[in-house]
């Protein structure tokens, strides 16, 4: 079996810098002149002043906070694309909404590489249970799993009993999905007496993946392995058989900044996660994740060359992702506007079974069940995720300025 996608994979740090940071300022000159928006995020930057990594440094961070308005102000990308929305095959959406395209090639969000180091190989048959409606989640997969030469079931979500008795009838010996979903599909199957042993191999992404958890998928003979991605940028890092934080892939550039600023921190000091794409069609330059993390010293044990991560540690703002969705505070603002009769919202997000669970827990004086079973068909409505409702007294919520807590531990 071939060890490595391909050579990039293990040039030097020197080689990878200088191929990396002698595309960019082109890319950031085709950025200002195809692009409005980027045209006045950057204006008055000199493309051939970002020759390095202190250079780009200099830039100012582009939130995806910042996106919703610009994409309302200038329909469907903000200006932050370089070719006309009708050159792009498809297009997602995130909540806010936020517009985002599939940009263009046969492994548009570059998932072939991770999956290729996850052991997955031409000829196998892969299960996917990401998302295929409105999110890119299933696409990500899809597309890198297709480049790969595998076949796909596109499974989807949901549909528990049908996606168990299509793996038992299909045998696939790989599973691409949540990280918390293999382990219902597997229980159901155990409850229903339906052997899905052919599974031998997972790849897992929208979540973070507990170490007990993947110890558990070890003990039922699947090998569980992790993708760091995002719609916007697609596959950013991902863990190799070393078991020891997460590879960046190629031809990204992350830097870690301290939460909501655009300043370098310190090696190994955990902050937000700033990447930079080299995509002509829809360049993200100096992109806030909004998620924490820290880098890790040294090469992987595997081999690999490029920098690595410690993988994700939580949210820099309050926007958090449960079962593979982002749920933004603003979400919950517009549950509270369907249902003023409850004076105050807060959303726990916590773990149960190695499984995100979710509370609204909600003030009201006066509340009944019919009331918060109305709550609770908003939460599906609005958040895509279903989630529990607890009634709470008044003035009984901290008054801390939170309307999302995640509480999730993963020791």
């Amino acid at each position: 079996m071939t060890e490595y996608y391909d050579d990039l994979e293990t040039r030097s740090a020197d080689q990878r810098e200088a191929a990396l940071f002698s595309t960019l300022p082109d890319l950031i000159a085709h950025a200002q002149a195809k692009a409005s928006g980027w045209a006045k995020h950057l204006d008055g930057v000199d493309p051939k002043s970002v020759a390095d990594r202190a250079g780009l440094a200099k830039l100012p961070v582009f939130r995806k906070s910042m996106m919703g308005e610009l994409q309302k102000a200038n329909p469907p990308f903000g200006g932050f694309a370089t070719i006309p929305v009708e050159d792009f095959t498809r297009i997602f959406m995130s909540p806010g909404p936020i517009w985002e395209p599939q940009r263009a090639g046969t492994d548009p969000w570059n998932g072939a590489r991770p999956l290729f180091a996850a052991g997955f190989r031409k000829g196998d048959l892969v299960h996917n249970s990401l998302a295929y409606h409105m999110t890119p989640g299933g696409f990500i997969y899809d597309t890198a799993f297709l480049e790969l030469g595998c076949t796909l079931f596109p499974a989807g979500i949901g549909n528990t009993e049908m996606q168990v008795a299509a793996i038992s009838a299909l045998k696939p010996s790989g599973y691409a999905g949540t990280p918390d979903y293999l382990k219902v599909i597997m229980d159901h199957a155990s409850e229903a007496g339906l052997d899905i042993s052919s599974l031998k191999r997972a790849s897992v992404g929208g979540g973070a993946l507990p170490e007990s958890l993947r110890a558990w998928y070890g003990e039922h003979g699947v090998a569980a392995t992790q993708t760091y991605a995002t719609a916007e940028l697609g596959v950013i890092a991902f863990e190799t058989e070393a078991l020891e934080g997460m590879v960046i892939n190629e031809n990204y550039i992350v830097e870690i900044v301290k939460p909501g600023t655009g300043d370098l921190v310190v090696d190994s000091d955990v902050g937000e996660m700033v990447v930079t794409i080299l995509d002509r069609t829809y360049p993200l330059i100096r992109f806030a994740t909004g998620d924490l993390t820290a880098i890790l010293p040294g090469d992987s044990p595997c081999g690999r060359t490029n920098m690595r991560i410690k993988g994700w540690m939580g949210r820099a703002d309050q926007r958090t992702k449960v079962k593979g969705m982002f749920i933004d505070p603003a979400q919950i603002n517009d549950i509270a506007k369907r249902h003023p009769e409850f004076s105050k919202l807060r959303l726990v997000v916590d773990r149960a079974n190695d499984q995100d669970v979710m509370v609204l827990k909600a003030e009201c004086a006066n509340a009944n069940d019919d009331m918060a079973e109305k709550l609770a068909a908003s939460v599906q409505a609005i958040c895509k995720v279903r989630g529990d409702v607890e009634i709470v007294e008044i003035g009984s919520l901290p008054n801390d300025g939170k309307v999302i807590a995640d509480e999730r531990s993963y020791e």
